[in-house]
Parts: C-alpha cells; structure tokens; sequence
C-alpha cells in the first residue's frame, strides 16, 4: 500500500490564531509537523485555507495546496486536498498541524492497521498508565476510546468509560487499561469519500466528536497503539510547553 500524508492547517483558531505559523526553535509550527512526516510516508501535502500559510510552506520548500474557506472540518479539508493532489494512493493519513512532535513510529503504528483487510478507518491511542492521575483521567479534552478483542474501536467518549461500578475511583487506572485518544486518522480512499458526505449524527453533536459519525454508520476503525506522548499546541500555552521540551530534546 501507498500512504499520502495530508496535514490541515488553519489560520483561523479562537485559541491561538494564527498557530501553524507561530516559531517553535526557530521554525514555524507548521514546518515542524511537515518535516517530521515527509520522509516516512510517501507524500505529503499541507492542506490550507490561507495564503499566509500557503507561502510559508512553500518557501520551506513543502507541497501544499489551497482549500475552502469554509470546511467545517479537517476530514473534509482532508478530502479535497487529496482530491486535487491528483494522485492515486489507497490511504490518506490526516495529520494535525499542530503536533509539531509527531513521531515515526506512530504513523508506522497507524499504516500497520491495514495489514487488516477489514480495515477502513484506523486511529491511534495511548494506554494510560497507574502514574497517570484520575484528572488526567476524567480531563473531558482528552477523549477515551473502548475497544474490542480485534482492536476495533466500539466507542470514543469524553467521559470516563467503562465506570466501574466495584471500585473505588482512586484505583481505576489499577482496575483497567484506559485508552486516550490520539487525534491522528487515516482512511482507505474511497471510505474518505463517502464519510465526507455523511450528516452529522446525534452521537457526534452530543459528544462534539467526529468519528462517532462514522461508528454511527457502521464503518469499521482499527485501533493501534503507541506508548508515545506528544505535545499538541492549541494555546500560546502550549506552545510555551513545546518549546521547553524542544529545548530539552535538542531537536
């Protein structure tokens, strides 16, 4: 199988406008997530809908194409880039702009999804561990994900599930492995297609997340692992936390 990567990158954003251009060490945010996949997928394109964006990506050198302003969201932003990239790759991998730190071996986890066949949609996510706190835990901007045996996703939530009705809270993370979602997708070509022309479901507006749209429909989302945790940048915050820990990595 062939893989292109598509990294949406808006200018707009009511926490942080303007983000994929902020400098982290020196580069753009996003110029940082572009080089960190470039070269372990076989294409990639920033997706944007701003020429400041646009010319920035294209003076470091990256392929990026311009997109409708008025997308309500990344998956759909995601569709028409590939859609004008004129290319023909079985899987389209949607990577956030914002995660400046995204590494190899997740984007190696989430292609080995489709090792499976059976596969049309596959995500990533991270077992939290008995060091994590139960804030962590319940922190309803970190959605869980309930798998099954196949490692098939049966539900995202931004509560806590399953509750477990037999244990006090402080020992939750002892009593189960919880997993927490990690915001990177790919999609067989034709499935991109057709979830793009989905309405949305009361799943999704209950819990403002997109793919229980898809489980609503009855598509299959494989689920791989990753024990790898990055920093994703939605406030100046944040950007403030990467660039501590850019400091600290060297990178």
């Amino acid at each position: 199988m062939k893989f292109i990567g598509i990294i949406p990158a808006r200018y707009a954003s009511t926490r942080f406008p303007a983000k994929p251009l902020a400098l982290l060490g020196g580069k753009p945010v996003i110029q940082r997530v572009y080089e960190q996949v470039v070269n372990v997928l076989d294409r990639a394109i920033v997706a944007t809908d701003d020429q400041r964006i646009y010319d920035v990506v294209k003076g470091f050198g990256g392929e990026v194409v311009m997109t409708d302003v008025n997308h309500k969201s990344g998956t759909d932003r995601c569709f028409e880039a590939y859609t004008k990239s004129g290319s023909d790759f079985e899987v389209i991998i949607n990577i956030q702009g914002d995660e400046p730190f995204i590494h190899a071996t997740q984007l190696e986890s989430i292609k080995e999804c489709f090792n499976d066949a059976d596969t049309q949609i596959a995500t990533l996510v991270k077992p939290f561990t008995c060091q994590d706190t139960f804030a962590a835990l319940e922190n309803v901007n970190s959605p869980k994900v309930v798998v099954n045996k196949n490692m098939q996703a049966l539900y995202f939530s931004r509560s806590i599930i399953p509750y477990q009705r037999n244990n006090e809270k402080c020992d939750w993370l002892k009593g189960h492995t919880y997993y927490k979602h990690i915001g990177l997708y790919a999609y067989k070509a034709e499935v991109l297609k057709d979830i793009t022309q989905l309405p949305q479901s009361s799943l999704e507006i209950a819990e403002s997340l997109e793919q229980l749209r898809w489980l609503e429909n009855g598509y299959t989302i494989k689920v791989g692992v990753s024990d790898i945790e990055t920093i994703g940048i939605d406030t100046p915050e944040d950007l403030q936390r990467a660039e501590d820990f850019l400091s600290k990595t060297n990178c």
